[in-house]
């Protein structure tokens, strides 16, 4: 069993690559995060280039140093939003799914977002993504469906979910299973 540690990068650097990479995958896999197959790698290394910013906290989940998944945390700078933030790109590499990584960046999230006192988070995920129940069973109530919000590699249009979690708190200590 590995250890996963969760960091926040403020920079890229060395991890840029990664980054690209892991989104890649993430697309190819059919994840609908904004972007569609194929992706090529000069256009994900792009978006990571403009992700960052004072208003974005970017979370990394590492296993034996590599990068396994990440989440972003948006943070709303309206006067009228100060307590609130956007989850948005919760990936896990497809080699390291199914062992507690969203879970355990989630958790992290929650925690980073109590830190910059934000009581309010919400996001939102493709109908009938395996996402759905990670949100669900961590407490994210469902505010509302949109019909025909983004289109899937196959030109179809896909309704979208969307969360909100009122209560942003510290999750219960879970023991992640990482290979």
């Amino acid at each position: 069993m590995s250890d996963v540690k969760i960091e926040q990068l403020k920079s890229f650097g060395k991890h840029i690559d990664e980054l690209s990479e892991l989104l890649i995958h993430i697309v190819e896999d059919g994840a609908s995060i904004g972007f569609l197959p194929p992706l090529k790698l000069s256009e994900a290394t792009k978006y990571w280039e403009s992700a960052l910013s004072s208003e974005v906290i970017l979370l990394v989940a590492k296993i034996n140093n590599q990068i396994a998944g990440c989440v972003q945390l948006q943070l709303c700078t309206k006067q009228n939003g100060s307590h609130r933030a956007e989850i948005a790109k919760l990936m896990t590499h497809p080699n390291f799914r199914r062992n507690g990584i969203g879970r355990l960046l989630m958790q992290k999230t929650e925690e980073r977002a109590k830190q910059d006192g934000r009581s309010l988070l919400v996001l939102d995920t493709r109908e009938g993504d395996p996402s759905n129940r990670l949100y669900t069973s961590i407490g994210y109530i469902q505010a509302g469906r949109i019909p025909n919000y983004a289109i899937s590699s196959s030109g179809k249009l896909d309704a979208t979910i969307i969360y909100y979690n009122l209560e942003v708190k510290t999750f219960n200590k879970r023991i992640c299973n990482i290979p």
